[in-house]
């Protein structure tokens, strides 16, 4: 049986996730639509037979960033309702180090405290697609059923995926500078 405090590689559906307490991961979650069926088919497909490329992760966050799909989260009482589910437990359950909320996914560099990463992630989408729902008046899917997480190995790592995530934004057209977007850790720094 799985360690619940350490539990290592494991998986639930097409992805596989290495989870380990207190070690930094990169998380990317993203809406239900935010990637057409036929591009999570091939995906898919391309996954099974090889391993998790940077290739593909480059395809997959192309795809996010042109923002597919009803972007929800393009609506800042949307947006706001995620923030607060990423702010929840911070320093009590995980630390986040940066984070972003972008129109159709989200970018979270977390250390994980007393929880595992599967469970802190689990928490953020089941919490935030219940009241974006209830907000919104309707039921269903908000979340895609997986997520993408990797572990961050040294520093020179965590440097790197803090700038991808502060980063994506600006890549995505969206604003000029990384303060500069409001749903996210670099605007939050800012203001302060």
């Amino acid at each position: 049986m799985p360690d619940p405090i350490q539990h290592g590689w494991h998986g639930r559906g097409y992805l596989p996730h290495l989870d380990f307490r207190k070690a930094t991961q990169g998380v990317t979650f993203r809406l239900a639509d935010s990637l057409p069926a036929k591009v999570v088919a091939r995906l898919k497909a391309k996954l099974a037979e090889e391993d998790a490329s940077a290739e593909l992760r480059a395809k997959i966050a192309a795809y996010e960033d042109r923002g597919y799909g009803e972007c929800l989260l393009r609506d800042p009482e949307n947006a706001a309702l995620v923030e607060e589910q990423l702010r929840y437990f911070d320093g009590k359950r995980y630390e986040l180090l940066e984070w972003v909320i972008m129109p159709n996914h989200v970018h979270v560099l977390v250390r994980p405290h007393s929880a595992m990463v599967e469970q802190i992630v689990q928490t953020w989408k089941r919490v935030s697609a219940r009241k974006i729902n209830e907000r919104m008046g309707r039921r269903g899917a908000v979340w895609a059923r997986d997520y993408f997480d990797r572990v961050i190995r040294d520093e020179v790592h965590r440097v790197k995926a803090r700038r991808y995530i502060r980063h994506n934004p600006v890549k995505a057209g969206l604003c000029r500078e990384p303060a500069d977007w409001r749903w996210s850790s670099a605007w939050e720094e800012r203001r302060l």
